[in-house]
């Protein structure tokens, strides 16, 4: 990353420095190297507070893969695609399929709760714009953003129709919670229809690919850049196309048992999040020979490692004490990557 974040004494976000910048002031004893959700920023030990300037993320939604850019007038400092949240209506049907028939079965369970009410968003579609939600908010924490630039993606409606409408749409009910939130975070909002991206990026002579589970910058990130660089201005071509991509981590949390049964008709336990005193899919440092990677699970007293970049297990015998605790994770974070383009 050729840009550190950088924030203050007390927490406060300040303008990200270079690299060679960030060594020194190490070097000298102003700053601390600290991570943060697996980024990596400067917190400086003298100074409370600074200048800054004005910062934007753009924010391009996506069923499959989303995008992020944080850009002010003179650098765009990460672009990031994510992504998307996709597996929990699956794991609600499947849950709720598991709890059926155990009802069948000498097993513990609830009993079945007739005419509840559910309320709110449904889970697939509050899991969706959480995930969008917990970007900013850990992006907001590094960067001074001023402005959240988010392209007002829209459902296919059809006129003369009184059931399936914006309002019974889950898309149109999603963002609509999403905005909410945003507001609530401090920093302007600012909406751009989907024509009006189009409009800017072939203003600037920019393609995109329509590769879209592409890690390319033009994929999803030029849109982002677009909708960034349209509010604050300053480049007429991306001068960072570097693309770090973010892959949410999923864990068994309250799963009962396994699925099948094993050896006798028994179903053994299944779940949990803490491994050997490490909360799974923590970013540690193996001191012999995995470098950085994840916790994942335990077997007989070892731990398992992950890979940062594929999520490829590493080894499944490491040592709790051969690994140093960096930070919680709840993704994992890739090395930037340059456009082939």
């Amino acid at each position: 990353m050729q840009y550190v974040p950088v924030v203050s004494n007390t927490g406060k976000p300040l303008m990200p420095c270079h690299a060679a910048r960030c060594r020194q002031l190490v070097r000298r004893g102003k700053g601390i190297k600290k991570w943060r959700k697996g980024l990596m920023f400067l917190q400086l030990t003298e100074r409370a507070d600074g200048v800054v300037q004005e910062v934007v993320l753009g924010v391009d939604p996506g069923s499959k893969k989303e995008a992020f850019t944080i850009k002010s007038e003179n650098h765009t400092f990460v672009n990031l695609q994510a992504d998307a949240v996709t597996h929990v209506k699956d794991a609600v049907k499947t849950r709720r399929e598991m709890r059926r028939g155990r009802r069948f079965r000498k097993t513990p369970c609830r009993a079945n709760r007739k005419n509840r009410e559910r309320g709110g968003l449904v889970p697939s579609t509050k899991a969706r714009w959480q995930w969008k939600l917990r970007v900013c908010r850990w992006l907001m924490q590094l960067y001074p953003i001023a402005c959240f630039v988010v392209e007002d993606i829209k459902a296919a409606t059809k006129p003369g129709q009184r059931r399936w409408n914006r309002s019974f749409s889950p898309l149109e009910v999603g963002k609509q919670w999403f905005y909410g939130e945003l507001r609530k975070l401090g920093p302007k909002l600012e909406l751009k229809s989907g024509w009006d991206t189009h409009q800017a990026r072939e203003g600037l002579g920019l393609k995109k690919i329509g590769q879209k589970l592409s890690d390319r910058f033009e994929a999803h990130c030029v849109d982002s850049w677009v909708l960034a660089n349209g509010w604050v201005g300053g480049h007429l071509r991306p001068e960072n196309t570097q693309v770090q991509c973010l892959v949410p981590l999923r864990w068994h949390r309250r799963q009962l048992h396994r699925f099948q049964p094993g050896k006798g008709g028994i179903r053994q336990s299944y779940g949990g999040t803490h491994s050997l005193g490490f909360k799974r899919g923590s970013l540690v440092r193996h001191i012999l020979k995995h470098g950085l990677s994840y916790v994942g699970g335990t077997l007989k007293g070892r731990l398992s490692l992950h890979s940062l970049v594929t999520g490829k297990r590493l080894c499944r015998n490491a040592w709790p004490e051969d690994c140093t605790f960096l930070t919680r994770l709840s993704w994992r974070l890739t090395p930037a990557l340059s456009s082939t383009a």
